[in-house]
């Protein structure tokens, strides 16, 4: 483990050059690896480990997932099963469920979770408010978490290009000794780039920050907001979309990931919102560190109508005018003709 330097604060970082994929199949060599759910995370994680020689099974309930998964080369009854046969049969159950599948899936996993066995997560939101969640694990397995720093999909891709995708890790429980290894070695396996030192607590709370607010939720309705002011003072929708998400999307984000943004502020001429925005971020960072955030997940979630509701909202935004501009501005970029 080593400690770097990130702006004048030591963090412990974990690099495949001191943890090498050997080390980490040597760890697991004598474990059996069950992911259980095959929707977000679960393909890039199974997928990776597989490919890097470690023994894995996927657990998922029958219907369209369980297909997708026999289409991507597990096989029922060898390496696919029910999401109960899989949690007995592992040493080590990979809970890669959404929030509200792993409340209402949990008594089934819970049965399984027999001495000495990890129970691992790539989100710490189940564990961290397991007050409202239920989710409370024995106290004789290790429970351990990676998160990697992005979608399933960008960790399989990334992978498949010899690349890695940052992830987080953290300890909640170490009764057999080997957490820190296992986590470590499972980290590597699904195909990290390098793995920092964090809590279920800390993750919970940044995740949910960060998807409410930079990642998906204030970034949608500042784009919402900046296209619905050009749209309403005369400019087209194809001026709008480009001026708000293509030049955002394919010119200025790979430049400030490349470069930082003091390069971009030296090259370009920008207005700051950080005051603005700062007090708006507080708000959220204590919304979701109180749980109230997490509560609205979990009532949401719990409703008999979630699906329905979800369904309705992404098909009013696909069909929106702004997303409706997306389809056609993609079709014209070069690469696609």
């Amino acid at each position: 483990m080593a400690q770097l330097n990130f702006g004048g604060v030591m963090e412990n970082v974990i690099t495949r050059d001191e943890f090498p994929l050997e080390k980490a199949r040597e760890i697991l060599k004598d474990e059996t690896i069950a992911v259980i759910g095959y929707g977000v995370q679960g393909p890039g994680q199974s997928l990776n480990l597989r490919d890097n020689g470690f023994n894995v099974i996927v657990g998922q309930r029958p219907g369209k997932t369980f297909e997708k998964a026999i289409s991507d080369g597990w096989v029922p009854g060898e390496t696919l099963f029910g999401i109960e046969e899989a949690c007995q049969k592992a040493t080590i159950v990979m809970c890669l469920l959404s929030d509200a599948a792993v409340m209402s899936v949990w008594p089934k996993i819970k049965q399984y979770l027999t001495p000495g066995k990890a129970l691992y997560f790539s989100h710490g939101f189940a564990i961290t408010w397991n007050d409202r969640t239920g989710v409370v694990p024995p106290a004789d397995i290790d429970v351990i978490m990676v998160a990697p720093k992005g979608s399933g999909t960008s960790l399989r891709t990334m992978f498949l290009e010899g690349r890695g995708l940052n992830s987080s890790y953290a300890i909640y429980q170490d009764v057999t000794g080997k957490a820190f290894d296992r986590t470590i070695a499972l980290g590597i396996g699904i195909g990290s780039g390098y793995l920092f030192e964090t809590t279920f607590q800390r993750e919970a709370t940044s995740d949910l920050t960060g998807e409410r607010g930079s990642l998906m939720g204030a970034i949608q309705g500042l784009l919402l907001a900046q296209y619905e002011v050009l749209r309403e003072n005369g400019h087209t929708p194809s001026e709008a979309f480009n001026e708000t998400v293509e030049e955002l999307t394919q010119s200025l984000m790979p430049l400030f990931a490349k470069n930082g943004m003091d390069w971009m502020y030296a090259n370009c001429s920008t207005t700051p919102f950080h005051d603005a925005i700062k007090p708006v971020v507080q708000k959220l960072y204590q919304s979701v560190k109180s749980g109230n955030e997490a509560q609205i997940s979990i009532d949401s979630n719990s409703k008999p109508d979630y699906r329905e509701k979800l369904e309705a909202e992404l098909k009013a935004l696909r069909e929106s005018e702004m997303w409706q501009t997306a389809v056609t501005v993609r079709k014209l970029r070069p690469e696609n003709n």
